[in-house]
């Protein structure tokens, strides 16, 4: 199981935010290429950027940043990205400048056609982010609350071609409140594809709560405030999973 590093950009910073509130944003860093050489460096062998700006904007905000990031990696290691990817040609232009895999959220929901579209163009390059709380649905930056079951639409996501789906539980992300490990695995048993955890992260325990249902098809889980803060090794956490 891989941890990945979340490095989310806002005005060309790494920052947190909690609950994805825009206004409650702590910089962790003006040096994004720095980081991500940070991350690499202490192990890391997927790093998970989010375009904030990009997310609220609907088209993305954070091109230099994301730029001077890909640089410093270049092909070490793979490097997904989302927030803000409404358009064919946005995905293009990303796989371009070096992206691996690119995450659709919001215009997954509200525009399967476009997502089956992206599926079909850029095989294995598609992953969805599914934003769910009390097993529903919401969208744009969180702020609203659909009726869409999150496994009925990740079923059928899954059957358009997705390389994966990313599961946030937003009532915890940012929060340092635990993972929800039960709404992560019941997501996992549901689908073929694998499922990417994120949301909560807080301890080296939940890595481990992780680590024993990872083979219901969990392969990752992403982590953002817990590394940032300290509070989580990201080496000792990589280590563990790889047990």
């Amino acid at each position: 199981m891989l941890i990945i590093p979340a490095i989310d950009l806002k005005d060309g910073h790494c920052v947190r935010l909690k609950q994805g509130a825009m206004d409650d944003a702590t910089v962790f860093s003006e040096n994004p290429g720095a980081m991500a050489r940070h991350w690499i460096e202490q192990g890391a062998r997927r790093l998970h950027l989010v375009d904030l700006n990009g997310a609220f904007a609907g088209k993305p905000k954070n091109e230099s940043a994301i730029k001077a990031i890909l640089k410093e990696v270049g092909e070490e290691i793979p490097v997904q990205l989302g927030g803000g990817i409404r358009d064919l040609d946005t995905i293009e232009r990303c796989l371009d400048d070096g992206i691996t895999y690119v995450i659709i959220g919001t215009a997954a929901v509200k525009n399967p056609g476009f997502l089956h579209d992206a599926c079909t163009a850029f095989p294995g390059h598609i992953i969805v982010g599914l934003d769910a709380k009390d097993s529903k649905v919401a969208v744009d930056g969180w702020s609203k609350m659909t009726g869409h079951d999150v496994i009925d639409l990740a079923k059928k996501f899954e059957d358009y071609g997705v390389e994966g789906i990313i599961y946030t539980d937003i009532g915890r992300d940012g929060m340092l409140s635990g993972v929800n490990v039960e709404a992560t695995v019941k997501l996992a048993q549901a689908l073929r594809i694998p499922v990417i955890a994120s949301g909560g992260i807080a301890s080296l325990d939940d890595v481990k709560a992780l680590c024993a249902v990872a083979a219901e098809g969990i392969m990752g889980a992403i982590t953002g405030r817990a590394i940032y803060e300290g509070k989580l090794d990201f080496r000792m956490a990589q280590a563990e999973a790889d047990k």
